[in-house]
């Protein structure tokens, strides 16, 4: 394998439109999570750890509504894009049916979260902070990642989202001094891109030949109900990654919940490694599979191979500099933490297992087996995962999330086998 990399020219390896579309993915949450870093102290300092705290738990709450105003397009649009990468009048209806149907779903999220605050006095520690927030919707239903994505031209978007981050970055220096200006942090952010992501806009109609047209009400009704599933998907998806800290504020004390807070963060970023892969692939990936089938295959089976490699040195990687990673982050010798960090360093390259199977089920358009997937995943993790936690504490945790990273690979091979086991031999033999 590595002989063949070797004999490739380097200009060939970076035209490659799957890894240009992996490398500018990989820059946009590298970026995301570098200005998160360099944000913290300056927030800390400028608003307090109480209203910081807040201001996050305003943000958990935006990026929960955030999945209903995806609503299934970050995965579907892309391949639909793809497919029609050549017909400008089909890409322009379904440009406007895209955006004029995510800021619909903006739109009852933010009156969600109004009737929240007014109606029923929920949220009362920080209303004021998640209403300024819900901006960050209308950020997250224009921005256009999933058509550069399917056009296979990721360098602009990535440029952008750099730079709406470091403007983001210069209003918390310039306008945020106390407490006071809290509720503005995610305002800023929000604003910030949602006007970076309207000169996108401006960007595709007029140098793309992109037309917007009035939202037709039938093939967005028609498309939200073809993405209701995968909506339900990324729901679950989402509980599974992300609710193993709710588990362990039920049974362990708050010191055990910073500890594998901390953990598991490193591990979260990690993870990002398989899903920007599926990401990068997806447009291409479906073209093949519509075009040409053994050449689809041929495809999938050499990203898999060096994706299981890379996996396997980034969770080799994370497990032995442990010990170096907790002291540098936390500036001190935390063993429970390090013990945590050492256990769920195995998750990156499990989550590397199923990039296989994924792929296969996004771009057969297996919506049904995915969301089976997704909720037979979701209920496993919670019950293993709340049963080894309430015995074990942060340990059982870590074990249940494991295993969790194992039993999905095992039920997308098994609900891809039973369904479609064309793919599953093409891929697999």
């Amino acid at each position: 394998m590595f002989e063949k990399l070797t004999l490739l020219p380097l200009s060939n390896f970076i035209r490659n439109k799957s890894i240009q579309n992996f490398l500018f993915l990989a820059i946009i949450q590298s970026s995301n999570v570098l200005i998160s870093i360099i944000s913290m102290p300056l927030l800390i300092q400028s608003i307090g750890v109480d209203q910081f705290g807040l201001v996050n738990l305003a943000l958990s709450v935006i990026i929960l509504l955030n999945i209903l105003v995806g609503f299934g397009y970050n995965l579907s649009a892309p391949r639909q894009v793809a497919v029609n990468q050549q017909n400008k009048e089909a890409l322009s209806h379904l440009v406007s049916n895209v955006f004029s149907g995510k800021a619909m779903l903006a739109a009852i999220a933010t009156l969600l979260i109004l009737i929240g605050v007014f109606g029923l006095n929920l949220f009362q520690e920080y209303q004021l902070i998640l209403v300024f927030s819900s901006l960050l919707l209308f950020s997250e239903a224009t921005l256009p990642l999933w058509f550069f994505q399917g056009m296979e031209k990721m360098k602009l978007v990535s440029i952008a989202n750099i730079f709406s981050k470091l403007l983001f970055l210069m209003g918390i220096v310039l306008f945020i001094h106390s407490p006071e200006q809290s509720q503005w942090v995610n305002f800023m952010l929000g604003f910030f891109g949602l006007s970076i992501n309207l000169m996108l806009l401006f960007y595709i109609h007029a140098f793309m030949g992109i037309k917007f047209y009035r939202p037709e009400f039938s093939a967005i009704y028609r498309s939200l109900k073809e993405n209701i599933l995968l909506f339900f998907s990324n729901l679950a998806s989402h509980i599974s990654i992300n609710g193993g800290l709710i588990i362990l504020s039920f049974f362990s004390a708050a010191e055990t919940l910073g500890m594998y807070s901390l953990a598991e963060r490193v591990v979260m970023v990690l993870r990002l490694f398989p899903a920007l892969i599926i990401q990068a692939i997806f447009p291409n990936a479906s073209k093949l599979l519509k075009e040409d089938r053994p050449a689809f295959f041929r495809f999938l089976k050499n990203v898999y191979l060096r994706v299981l490699l890379a996996g396997m040195l980034i969770s080799a990687g994370a497990h032995f500099t442990a010990p170096w990673i907790i002291r540098v982050l936390s500036r001190s010798d935390l063993a429970e933490s390090v013990l945590y960090l050492k256990i769920l360093a195995a998750v990156p390259f499990l989550a590397c297992l199923n990039v296989g199977n994924v792929t296969l089920l996004l771009v057969a358009d297996l919506k049904e087996l995915l969301f089976k997937a997704s909720w037979m995943m979701c209920l496993y993790m919670i019950v293993v995962s709340a049963i080894l936690t309430s015995y074990l504490g942060g340990l059982g945790l870590c074990i249940g999330i494991i295993s969790t990273e194992i039993i999905v690979f095992l039920i997308c091979l098994t609900l891809l086998y039973r369904h479609k086991k064309d793919l599953v031999r093409g891929f697999y033999t």
